[in-house]
């Protein structure tokens, strides 16, 4: 590798991020090691090689988890290019698409995803005065909709629903259990089923605030602070209430390519799942028969993946990492979740066929071991999800695995 990007142990301050090695209720232990970047098969098309290379200092299979980020450096240079393209008068947005693809050090993570979502301009000089306008007016929805809609018959159905599935956010993470940040989570997703009544509020997008929200609280805690013990009625209001309009407008912009995906009856979900069955059976015709001839349907593992974009499936330290490349994809973001997903579901081939029955596989996929996956099994799963996208998207259907 050209570069060592972290430094989990440097031994000063306190983790902002308490390590937790209990295993997740339900989950059982793992049962193989991280793959090794050798695994990418040598058909791979020159397009991903090309890629490959240029990001060749993202690479980095070191222990880089999440959950040590007050102490993780990337390295300087790295972060040095970030900052020469967010202090650019007129920001050239592809440029830090493919800066960001293979991940953002955390002291660059916000400003980069504002700017990634399309929350803030690309020209310098605006930025500000467009941050201070976006942040009043989600205030001004909180006056319109939540302090008076709130209470209205015709939205208490959505109001009761959301009251319900905040407290089950993230159990394991004792932040999700203050009262202070629930209520932020309810008006964020309130006033959004609201001016979405298309779609209005579909169980499951609630889990898609929580990245926004840890990288925007992120960014106005004191360096070294440890989430655990975060009090966050203590944090200034003008600072809460940044990270919650924030997380709101980043949260809009993020959904506004994937809609279809909560309108009833979610036929954009329904659509994916079909083209995941359809590109397995093409890929790995062996997996695809084990499957369907212990009768499990994509649609009992895989509506969950495409629902929750793989939040309930992954720790939460990982979800931020798969966010950086989410977002720099966020223009095709639609189709190239579908090539996580199957890649995400290749993964665990080797168990799936060891599995003989349809309880067995069905226990595996609704419990799959990622409990301890960091940044470098991120980095593998997108890759892979690349490689898929370059092999396959385009390529006619006679092109398919020979055990089909």
């Amino acid at each position: 590798m050209e570069e060592n990007d972290g430094n989990p142990e440097d031994g000063k301050g306190t983790s902002f991020w308490k390590k937790n090695n209990r295993a997740v209720p339900g989950r059982p232990s793992p049962r193989k090691d991280v793959k090794t970047i050798n695994s990418f098969s040598p058909s791979t098309s020159s397009s991903f090689q090309d890629f490959q290379r240029s990001i060749s200092d993202a690479w980095d299979l070191g222990d880089d988890e999440f959950c040590n980020i007050s102490r993780y450096h990337f390295a300087e240079e790295k972060i040095i290019k970030f900052k020469c393209l967010l202090e650019s008068s007129l920001l050239n947005l592809s440029d830090l698409q493919n800066l960001s693809w293979p991940g953002i050090p955390f002291p660059v993570k916000a400003d980069t995803w504002r700017l990634l979502a399309g929350y803030t301009p690309t020209c310098l000089e605006l930025r500000d005065e467009t941050l201070k306008k976006k942040r009043v007016e989600y205030w001004n929805y909180v006056s319109q909709y939540y302090e008076t809609d709130a209470r209205d018959d015709i939205y208490q159905g959505t109001y009761r629903q959301i009251h319900i599935d905040i407290p089950r956010m993230s159990p394991t993470i004792s932040l999700f259990r203050q009262k202070v940040v629930q209520q932020m989570f309810e008006r964020i997703l309130f006033i959004w089923s609201v001016r979405h009544p298309a779609s209005g509020y579909v169980q499951g997008i609630n889990d898609l605030v929580t990245p926004f929200f840890i990288v925007f609280l992120h960014q106005v805690l004191p360096e070294g602070t440890n989430l655990d013990e975060v009090d966050i009625s203590l944090l200034d209001e003008e600072k809460r209430n940044i990270v919650e309009a924030d997380s709101y407008w980043c949260f809009c912009k993020f959904l506004d390519g994937i809609q279809d995906n909560y309108i009833f009856p979610q036929l954009g979900i329904q659509h994916k799942i079909n083209r995941l069955r359809e590109l397995i059976q093409r890929i790995d015709g062996g997996l695809h028969n084990h499957l369907q001839k212990n009768g499990v349907e994509y649609l009992q593992f895989s509506f969950r993946w495409m629902n929750n974009l793989l939040t309930r499936e992954l720790p939460l330290r990982c979800l931020i990492r798969l966010w950086d490349t989410y977002l720099a994809e966020l223009d095709t973001f639609s189709s190239f979740q579908l090539f996580v997903c199957a890649a995400f579901l290749l993964h665990w081939r080797q168990d799936l066929m060891v599995e003989k029955d349809f309880q067995g596989l069905m226990l595996f996929l609704q419990n799959l071991p990622t409990q301890n996956w960091n940044d470098s099994n991120i980095n593998l799963l997108v890759a892979e999800a690349y490689r898929l996208k370059c092999t396959f998207a385009d390529a006619p259907n006679h092109f398919q695995s020979k055990d089909s």
